[in-house]
């Protein structure tokens, strides 16, 4: 790696710490959550400048406008193991949030403001750890393979921008610098969102000879999602994530008092575990529904897919499992604690397109919160990690 660093002073600060604050500074409100909200454009072009002034060859992936991705490289000398880091640009919403969520605060260790925990955190320690690699490997640290920082739009809500870098770009191996408390994050789970549409036939509210109530005929579905929500809890357990889940997230029917409704819609979200697939989980549903179709009279239904996104587990043996927990417990004095976590992430993304890679982030509380906050330092041992990290990984 050889660097070409701009005169920019504050380009070549190499504090995470101060790095984070101008981060949380830039409004980044995924859109796609809050209409109107700011987009990464603006968190872009400071990153794309940041780490142009490292002397990292940037590229820009705008499929969709206003909400840009970033892959920087540093190129290695050739012949070593290349590795990305990936992490969001995107927030969700400001509303509420008690105080200026832009205003980064400091308070006894602490760094508040939206975005400081999940997570420009994580964002601002690979940024750093990658520009310290680099300059030492400029200084002839020798490292030979390259590492590649994706900074990605839209992760809080369709991870649309991992999916277009993953379209151009790949590595030996990533790591996910997601929130993690500093423990080693090897699996999560997935998720598949459908709608349920519950027939009946609309008539007036005097005329029940005539009329066939679709949202009376949906509460026989919201009874056996329950039900089908206790099987899987009593079910056959992940080891680190448990069981797989089903709710219901909205529920949609009828249009004035005095009608019988035509139509009754469920959204549901079924969460799942590895060796749990989409297309298992939609011929589960089909199997709840058909036996109402059966049993209930009047019952007709329409089974509608939506987003669905798979679980994700790492294998414990992966070098770049074994390498970051390696730096881990030098840093922290202790091996790390081994976890998995219950939302998704786009690790899941990468670990399809043939990429081995963990979880691994700061300490902090309040993702998506009132009031979010990061434990500084577990910003600094984060840093520290992922530095040693690379340049092992890509020795």
């Amino acid at each position: 790696m050889s660097p070409t660093a701009s005169p920019d002073a504050d380009a070549q600060d190499l504090d995470p710490e101060r790095l984070l604050a101008r981060l949380v500074a830039i409004d980044s409100v995924n859109p796609a959550l809050v209409p109107g909200g700011a987009g990464e454009g603006a968190i872009a072009d400071f990153c794309a400048r940041w780490l142009t002034g490292h002397g990292f060859e940037v590229h820009r992936l705008e499929r969709r406008p206003g909400r840009p991705s970033l892959v920087a490289i540093a190129r290695g000398a050739g012949g070593g193991r290349s590795l990305m880091l990936n992490g969001h640009l995107d927030t969700v919403g400001l509303a509420g949030y008690d105080g200026d969520p832009l205003s980064p605060r400091r308070d006894d260790g602490r760094m508040h403001g939206r975005g400081t925990f999940d997570m420009k955190g994580g964002l601002a320690a690979m940024m750093v750890a990658a520009a310290r690699a680099a300059a030492r490997a400029a200084a002839g640290g020798g490292v030979r393979g390259d590492v590649l920082l994706a900074c990605v739009a839209d992760e809080e809500h369709g991870s649309s921008g991992t999916e277009e870098v993953l379209e151009s770009f790949t590595a030996d191996a990533a790591i996910v610098t997601e929130p993690s408390h500093l423990q080693v994050t090897l699996a999560h789970k997935g998720f598949a969102w459908f709608e349920v549409e519950v027939a009946g036939r609309a008539a007036h509210g005097s005329r029940p000879d005539l009329g066939v109530d679709a949202i009376a005929k949906a509460g026989h579905f919201l009874v056996a999602l329950e039900e089908l929500g206790a099987r899987l809890a009593a079910g056959p357990a992940h080891p680190l994530l448990g069981t797989g889940t089903v709710h219901a997230s909205l529920v949609q029917g009828g249009e004035e008092l005095s009608t019988y409704p035509a139509r009754c819609r469920v959204w549901l979200e079924r969460r799942t575990v590895p060796g749990e697939s989409a297309a298992a989980v939609e011929a589960e549903l089909t199997a709840v529904l058909d036996r109402l179709a059966a049993t209930v009279p009047g019952f007709r239904y329409r089974l509608i897919p939506g987003l669905r996104r798979e679980p994700f587990e790492a294998d414990p043996e992966w070098e770049i499992v074994r390498t970051l927990s390696r730096h881990a417990e030098a840093v922290l004095g202790h091996p790390p604690v081994v976890r998995a976590e219950p939302f998704w992430t786009d690790a899941a993304l990468l670990d399809r397109a043939g990429i081995p890679c963990l979880l691994f982030g700061v300490d902090g509380e309040g993702a998506h919160a009132a009031d979010e906050w990061v434990d500084l330092a577990s910003l600094h041992r984060l840093t520290e990690v992922l530095t040693a990290t690379i340049a092992d990984f890509c020795a």
